[in-house]
């Protein structure tokens, strides 16, 4: 049967009435009329009138007066808080924009500049400590620096802090820090065995320099350093020596086997720096045990580009030292080919460089799989204030070992500046070669500029090799061994030869374009002149170089007692019309310029940008 069809059906429905308002509704009482003052007084003066006894007016007339005060107080009180509610925030950020700029118009430039030097500096010091990960979560910290079995002979342990300070300021040493080892003049009071001392004799290393007659000493009693010191110095031996005797002593005690070790760890920013090292540890360890009185220490060279099969026979036995770039190292780490487990000594070589160039969370890292406290020790030529401070507060009870102000020149090398239009540069190279017999190193800042001047010099007939960050290992590898037995003349190179890469008798350096940042040219000019031997550094300048980095040079040739030519001395430092002292730059240690317009600090934000967006800007030497 079929539904019946459903009819829809209107229905009337009335709409309802619209509200009614009452505008004007006298039974409310919860309204409240305003009354002003005025109106209020006189009602109640003509209440007052009203009452007849004179006790009773004058009671009611205090009361009334009372009231008048409380009326009055109530309508300041609305009065400000109806001006409260119409200030906007915009009135009050231009009133204290207005106060401000009241404020700085009767401050100097200088105070100004000061200031602002100041809040940059703030907010880069807000950094964590150089510690692992665990560390900072726990809150771990350490009071006490780490014990060892060295003690100065008794004979310079009676001398007065008189002496001890009169002998550094004999050799230029400024030392700060609680407690400080005293300086040791030769290497056998050090307690350097005989066989070494007379190893390092036949190389005509007689006496300590300046950097390791206070270093050694104060890495032997176990304290953590800054040493600080001019290119060619000495500072490898005064790290890797300390090393060598720990693991000496700790293999004398109980041989190391198998999965043991190691005892200790030198970092380095690039594989040519770490390389270096490295055969300077084998060529000081195997001398000490070319007659069977001391052990075989067992190193192993951890960096990128080589198979680490190749080190299996090191990673067979107990190892003793290691060097390494970071990359490479925290790799080893994780796939736990070694451990840290029984690691006691760090040591950082160029450790500004370090810091700076984006290593910084890879230290971290590799701290991290530290399992108890360490000693640390931080080596550069170049570590300004920014870093000595950030790294005094991550290390126990530091002792800071300065020879000469960080970041200056070597005074051994002759600096010659020479203005050398861009198109003359080629031509002009042609003629500096002919100043000393090679071998010599040209320097440039781009990798093309680089290939390009090894292939005019080839073309010209000059045995010349390149190196850059874009070479791969082999041909790094075969351009430093080939430039140091002098089979090639000539090298190029950008500025991964220039961190404490030590080639024998270089006696010049020429810089085909200067470096921006100061430390770098400090390093390039570092090359020559090491060892008390003298050398000669040529740099081209042009229109293209900044000129806050011909400010900063000129400078640094002032400092070191350099003639300063005329086109350097025209340049006025903006600085000095402000009034007050100039100061050098906290960040990168150049004298020319302030932490606000710092090449260094801008370079430092540009990678720390490039890392968020997940580039890497830190070349090739670290992994």
């Amino acid at each position: 049967m079929a539904e019946p069809a459903y009819k829809r059906r209107r229905t009337n429905q009335r709409s309802p009435s619209p509200p009614t308002y009452k505008l004007d509704d006298d039974n409310d009482d919860n309204v409240e009329l305003y009354v002003p003052v005025a109106q209020r007084r006189q009602a109640k003066l003509a209440k007052l009138t009203s009452w007849g006894n004179s006790s009773e007016q004058t009671a009611r007339q205090q009361q009334l007066e009372q009231e008048e005060r409380e009326d009055e107080e109530r309508e300041e009180e609305r009065k400000r808080e109806k001006a409260r509610k119409e200030r906007t925030l915009l009135m009050e950020a231009q009133e204290v924009h207005s106060k401000k700029a009241e404020e700085d118009s009767k401050k100097t430039e200088q105070e100004k500049a000061e200031e602002v030097d100041a809040e940059i500096l703030a907010a880069i010091a807000s950094r964590r400590k150089l510690a692992s990960d665990l560390e900072l979560a726990k809150g771990v910290s350490y009071a006490d620096s780490l014990k060892t079995s060295w003690r100065p002979p008794r004979f310079i342990a009676a001398r007065s802090e008189e002496q001890h300070q009169r002998l550094r300021e004999k050799y230029h040493i400024i030392v700060d820090g609680e407690d400080p080892p005293p300086p040791i003049e030769n290497f056998t009071d050090m307690k350097v065995p005989d066989v070494l001392v007379k190893f390092l004799k036949s190389k005509r290393i007689t006496k300590p320099t300046p950097i390791q007659l206070q270093g050694i000493p104060t890495a032997f009693a176990g304290r953590d350093m800054i040493g600080i010191a001019f290119t060619g110095s000495g500072k490898t031996l005064a790290f890797c020596l300390p090393i060598i005797m720990f693991a000496l002593e700790e293999e004398t005690r109980l041989p190391y086997v198998r999965g043991e070790g190691p005892v200790g760890v030198i970092l380095c920013p690039s594989r040519e720096l770490a390389t270096q090292t490295y055969e300077n540890v084998l060529t000081w360890t195997a001398a000490m045990a070319k007659d069977g009185k001391y052990p075989q220490l067992n190193t192993l060279l951890c960096i990128g580009g080589i198979a680490m099969g190749e080190q299996s026979h090191v990673l067979n036995k107990g190892l003793h030292i290691v060097v390494a770039t970071p990359g490479r190292l925290i790799d080893m780490l994780e796939k736990r080919r070694f451990t840290f487990d029984n690691c006691k000594y760090l040591c950082m070589d160029e450790a500004d460089r370090m810091i700076d160039l984006g290593f910084e969370d890879d230290v971290r890292n590799i701290m991290s799989f530290f399992k108890r406290q360490r000693q640390t020790l931080l080596f550069s030529a170049t570590m300004p204030r920014k870093i000595q401070d950030f790294a005094q507060q991550s290390l126990v009870k530091p002792v800071l070992v300065n020879v000469g102000r960080a970041g200056a020149a070597n005074l051994d090398v002759l600096q010659v500046v020479e203005y050398v239009k861009q198109e003359a540069k080629m031509v002009y190279l042609l003629e500096c070669l002919q100043k000393t017999p090679p071998p010599v190193i040209i320097f440039s800042e781009n990798k093309n500029e680089v290939d390009d001047i090894q292939e005019y010099l080839l073309l010209k007939g000059v045995e010349a090799v390149a190196i850059h960050g874009s070479k791969t290992q082999e041909e790094r590898q075969y351009a430093i061994k080939s430039f140091k037995s002098g089979a090639k003349d000539v090298m190029v190179a950008s500025g991964v030869a220039s961190k404490g890469l030590d080639f024998n008798d270089i006696q010049h350096v020429i810089i085909f374009s200067m470096p921006k940042e100061i430390e770098d040219y400090v390093h390039q000019i570092g090359r020559t002149g090491r060892s008390g031997k003298t050398g000669i550094a040529t740099t081209f300048v042009n229109m293209n170089t900044p000129e806050q980095t011909l400010l900063d040079l000129k400078y640094l040739l002032m400092e070191a007692g350099q003639k300063v030519p005329p086109f350097l001395q025209s340049i006025d430092d903006p600085r000095a019309a402000q009034g007050g002292s100039l100061k050098g730059c906290p960040v990168c240690g150049g004298l020319g310029h302030g932490i606000s317009n710092c090449p260094k600090l801008e370079d430092t934000q540009r990678r720390q940008m490039a890392s968020h967006r997940g580039g890497d800007d830190r070349g090739g030497g670290g992994y």
